[in-house]
């Protein structure tokens, strides 16, 4: 039996607007994925050091770096979004993160004009940061907003699935890469074509965004709060907020360890091929784009809590055995069956996490409130995890040891989880 050809036209609109907001999204993550990925040779290029440690260690602390400007962006961008609009708040975060990356990719290197060249970069990491701060936030209430009844958590899960597409994309533009290119070259230059080609398609990605609809929701919505009244608002619920960093917290440490972190452990640490390094990173991307949507719709069926609980348990328990396992026999295979171990891991909790926070957070400040918690989320766990990661393992000589940094974000996801929603569940007895 076919379908009503008005229900075939708005399956088609739903995932054109899908498409649309989340393409901010994919330049955001294909950037970030980059830096962390050619950190050796960004080191290198600008970040000149006596030793490789060092000089590796300042670069991922200029990636971390961009992370400490999400939660101002979060809060200026975020009040900004949620005063005039989705969709021209999203265009304005779209035109700053193209500023900060079209930065990066034009800056010579530390040899050509010295202390200027690890300034610029970090200016644009700066400007990156402040961008993402409200990006993310926005990108996932406007796919909660659009969301048809019961299927909040599948549409919001499609901002962290177009994430997983840029790694894939950036993973197997490396992976060319290092087919096409001597090392040398990669080195010299190479490097910034990637970046470059995202530069390319910003003007596609501002065309999109610019079709973009305002959402039905915020449109019939009477009250836009001042920016003095969405700082009032957070304070006045900075709990949730706290509550909702630590659910974040091992999202955002998980998805930089298997993303961003990986194929440098898999090169420096493990002693992997960059090629062998890359090709489990795409695969582990892949892996996400799959979880996350299967993520989301489980839990509109079962519910957020059930499966935050358990999601962040698992990872408690098994995130040291399964880095050990690794580190004892490095292999291609082994970092395959770990990170896509990890990989359900983050795909099933993510899955429920977006959309559970888009639900705790007060609906006039929707965009301020979960674009802070995911803020102090990734500028704390995230955005620092391959420094973190890197100081462990130089500081214990246990290459298993990132896993301890994981298994920490993991107790403080699974201790707000529980807290929070016993404290809404007491909030709602209470008004009943």
């Amino acid at each position: 039996m076919s379908l009503p050809s008005s229900s075939v036209s708005e399956g088609k609109s739903k995932a054109g607007m899908v498409f649309r907001v989340t393409s901010g999204n994919f330049l955001e993550q294909f950037d970030f994925f980059l830096f962390g990925f050619y950190a050796t040779h960004i080191a290198a290029a600008f970040f000149p050091a006596s030793n490789e440690f060092a000089s590796l260690m300042m670069t991922f602390a200029v990636f971390g770096a961009g992370f400490l400007m999400r939660p101002l962006g979060a809060v200026i961008l975020g009040a900004y979004i949620d005063d005039v609009g989705r969709r021209k708040g999203l265009i304005v975060t779209l035109a700053i993160m193209a500023s900060g990356t079209l930065l990066i990719v034009l800056v010579p290197n530390y040899a050509s004009i010295g202390l200027l060249a690890p300034a610029l970069v970090l200016i644009g990491r700066l400007l990156q940061g402040f961008s993402a701060g409200a990006e993310l936030g926005g990108v996932s209430v406007y796919l909660a907003e659009m969301a048809t009844p019961g299927h909040k958590g599948f549409y919001a899960s499609w901002q962290s699935a177009s994430q997983q597409v840029a790694i894939v994309v950036a993973a197997a533009l490396g992976f060319a890469l290092n087919e096409w290119l001597t090392p040398s070259e990669i080195s010299d230059w190479g490097w910034r074509v990637p970046f470059a080609i995202g530069c390319m398609i910003i003007p596609v990605i501002f065309l999109l965004r610019r079709s973009l609809q305002e959402t039905e929701e915020f449109a019939a919505r009477k009250h836009r709060p001042t920016m003095k009244q969405v700082l009032a608002t957070l304070a006045a619920n900075s709990s949730i907020v706290v509550f909702g960093m630590l659910m974040v917290a091992m999202t955002t440490t998980a998805f930089y360890m298997i993303t961003v972190y990986a194929p440098t452990f898999g090169k420096t640490v493990l002693q992997l091929s960059t090629g062998d390094a890359l090709l489990v990173t795409l695969l582990t991307a892949v892996s996400n784009f799959i979880w996350l949507p299967i993520g989301g719709a489980i839990s509109d069926r079962v519910g957020r809590k059930p499966l935050l609980l358990a999601m962040s348990l698992m990872t408690l328990i098994t995130a040291y055995p399964a880095l050990t396992y690794l580190a004892q026999s490095p292999t291609f295979g082994h970092m395959l069956e770990v990170l896509l171990w990890f990989s359900f891991l983050y795909g099933m909790y993510n899955g429920a996490m977006i959309p559970a926070l888009t639900e705790i957070m007060p609906v006039e400040v929707r965009v301020a409130g979960f674009s802070l918690a995911y803020s102090l989320a990734t500028a704390l766990f995230g955005g620092f995890t391959p420094a973190i990661s890197t100081w462990m393992i130089h500081v214990t000589n246990d290459k298993a040891a990132p896993a301890y940094w994981m298994m920490f974000a993991a107790l403080c996801a699974f201790v707000a989880t529980w807290m929070l929603y016993r404290r809404l569940a007491h909030r709602a007895a209470v008004a009943a």
